[in-house]
């Protein structure tokens, strides 16, 4: 079932909530709601009715596989076209597909950091096969 936008944004939220050592706020303007781990942005999250869309960072051979493949998901709004991705409601973007993107994007941005500067391991998105 595809997400509308007001369920895409809140999608978005609870899965950046639940990761550890999250922060959120709105350090840019009152309209764009923030979430970062260890001081850096992962996921932004548009809070204009008329444009409900969440950015996230995302691998560029993987984000170019997402525009192609969902008409409402295209190069980032606020950021690197090259590194992030917008999402909007649209055909194929389901809750699971927010959740990934929102968890991916959290995994890329929280192992740039010193190690001592990294929250606490969370689990693996993969099971592994010997599981």
């Amino acid at each position: 079932m595809t997400a509308a936008g007001d369920r895409l944004q809140d999608t978005a939220r609870r899965a950046a909530l639940a990761l550890p050592d999250v922060s959120h706020g709105y350090p840019f303007s009152s309209g764009l709601d923030v979430y970062k781990v260890a001081g850096k942005v992962f996921l932004i999250v548009t809070d204009d009715p008329d444009e409900q869309i969440i950015t996230v960072k995302c691998e560029p051979e993987h984000a170019r596989a997402l525009e192609r493949g969902h008409a409402s998901i295209t190069p980032g709004r606020y950021l690197d076209k090259r590194h992030w991705i917008s999402l909007g409601p649209g055909p194929g973007v389901t809750e699971r597909l927010i959740t990934d993107a929102v968890e991916d994007s959290y995994d890329l941005v929280a192992e740039r950091p010193p190690r001592r500067d990294r929250p606490a391991v969370r689990r693996s998105p993969h099971p592994s096969a010997n599981g």
